[in-house]
């Protein structure tokens, strides 16, 4: 037989020694040795913890709080699930924390995925394909940044000023990584300092407000906490967590670094609980903060500028219009921490030969960046940011993002409790074990998250969407799954019979020294 990579000719094949044990290498079940270089191990435990810590803080904790109150009914519950939402992630932390550890190497989830689930052959390589190439994360963020612009312009906000702001938002985002990637890495760093420096106001001016330092009548809002949570449905409560859970996505962002980092089961070890610690404790004095300063009401009503109210009620409306540029710079942090990745995940597809014209996509030319792979990205976001009918948009870009992202997770944690129970057949040794009542936990609240969005509304007004139906997130998330369902049929099944090939994974060394996965076609005989 003749072997073809012709996207990867200047590399070589690694046949791996099963005895062999080396540093700076993994190898696995099947035999495979994965490599990097000591020159490429940069990412030291800070910078570890600010990759989970920038991820995670995003436009959510000023987003999503007052959607979140509406949905529960009460102060006391709304905290409450805040507290579960915590919860749930820190589960999640857990469990990629023992996948990282056990599978120290770059690519996240598709490398978990790929891992436990063999057969049927590369189907789950589609499947992650469709999950990251149709799915547009900056859109939410970009909707954000352009609410949050006209709000300190004191412009009425309609369909197309925002979008079209926000179109704007994430083409600069686009533009500025593909076209000089130091300066979008730097500006991306200011504006997570920004982000980090506006939530600890919001925190300090907090404890203020709760000693009665307002420009209005203290609200009491922790009086009688719980009044109202008779009003929350089944379908509130489960919108709410979904709402929460996208304010902590990120706590797995190291994960997709592990082999850039220096001494990686040490630091994923420390940065994760810590970063994940860090923010949950931020995100519940914030929360508390915006129940000391704005009244119930004002909440309910405020939709995704509720931090502007907080403004106006703790320091003026003068106040308000400035902080809230400073909201809408801090989205466009996230915005451009979002496309970063994204755009790096696309691009690793097309190193990896699974996408069509692999060579576009893994290029990084001509400006040393993965200029295709953000174009991707940013044209996925906006066709999502802009398809939504008006007062839709951010809601369900959000649930579309976290409802197959709860889908992945129920295979992750499956897969781990698979790989808990039969650890000879994997020889999985992972130095971090999440514990089998951890993965269980994480496994059956995101069954939850699966199958609970389904029970409809009480009434039409709980319906969190003004004109979509209330299931219609859930049903495109399947959708987009089923869309790498048909592209596995394609790429696995239907072209290599008519190439009369097959498709086999090698492991193979760059000139750089590192190791990775290539889908390569092998003629039959």
């Amino acid at each position: 037989m003749s072997k073809k990579s012709s996207s990867f000719s200047e590399e070589k094949a690694v046949v791996a020694d099963p005895d062999l044990v080396v540093d700076g290498a993994f190898i696995d079940v099947q035999g495979d040795v994965y490599e990097t270089s000591d020159s490429r191990r940069t990412i030291g435990l800070t910078s570890a913890i600010f990759l989970i810590f920038n991820r995670m803080i995003g436009t959510g904790i000023f987003a999503t709080p007052s959607s979140i109150y509406a949905l529960s009914g009460s102060v006391g519950l709304a905290l409450f699930i805040w507290v579960a939402g915590m919860l749930i992630a820190a589960a999640g932390m857990a469990v990629y924390l023992e996948w990282g550890t056990g599978l120290p190497r770059n690519g996240g989830e598709k490398n978990y995925l790929e891992f436990v689930y063999r057969r049927p052959k590369f189907l789950v390589t589609g499947l992650y394909t469709g999950y990251v190439i149709l799915l547009g994360w900056a859109g939410s963020n970009s909707v954000v940044f352009g609410e949050y612009i006209l709000h300190a312009a004191q412009v009425e906000v309609n369909r197309w000023n925002q979008r079209g702001i926000g179109l704007a938002c994430i083409t600069a985002a686009f533009l500025i990584h593909g076209l000089a990637l130091k300066w979008g890495l730097r500006l991306q760093n200011v504006l997570g300092t920004i982000k980090l420096l506006i939530l600890l106001l919001i925190i300090i001016s907090g404890f203020a407000a709760l000693g009665g330092h307002l420009k209005i009548e203290k609200p009491h809002n922790f009086t009688n906490a719980f009044a109202g949570t008779e009003n929350a449905s089944a379908y509130g409560v489960v919108t709410a967590l979904y709402n929460v859970i996208w304010s902590y996505i990120g706590y797995s962002n190291a994960n997709y670094a592990m082999s850039e980092m220096r001494n990686p089961v040490r630091t994923l070890k420390i940065a994760a609980p810590t970063a994940i610690a860090i923010v949950g404790v931020l995100y519940m004095l914030a929360n508390i903060a915006y129940f000391a300063a704005v009244p119930k009401e004002e909440i309910a009503s405020s939709g995704r500028i509720l931090a502007a109210s907080f403004f106006r009620n703790v320091f003026g409306a003068r106040a308000e219009r400035a902080l809230s540029v400073f909201v809408a710079l801090s989205a466009f942090g996230n915005v451009l921490s979002v496309i970063f990745s994204q755009g790096r995940l696309v691009q690793e597809l097309g190193r990896e030969g699974i996408l069509p014209f692999s060579r576009l996509w893994a290029s990084n030319r001509p400006f040393n960046a993965p200029f295709m792979g953000l174009f991707e990205h940013w044209l996925v976001s906006v066709i999502i940011m802009l398809a939504p009918p008006p007062g839709d948009a951010y809601n369900f870009i959000l649930n579309l993002i976290s409802y197959p992202l709860s889908i992945i997770n129920v295979f992750v944690a499956g897969g781990l409790l698979w790989v808990q129970s039969h650890p000879d057949d994997y020889t999985w040794r992972a130095p971090v074990r999440a514990t089998r009542p951890v993965t269980l936990f994480f496994l059956l609240s995101n069954l939850y998250l699966v199958f609970a969005p389904y029970a409809p509304p009480d009434t039409p007004d709980q319906n969190q969407y003004q004109s979509l139906p209330y299931w219609l997130h859930g049903v495109v998330g399947w959708g987009i799954f089923a869309a790498g369902g048909l592209y596995w049929v394609v790429w696995a099944q239907i072209l290599p019979r008519l190439g009369n090939y097959a498709l086999e994974k090698q492991v193979v060394r760059g000139s750089d020294g590192w190791t990775r996965n290539v889908f390569v076609k092998v003629k039959r005989a």
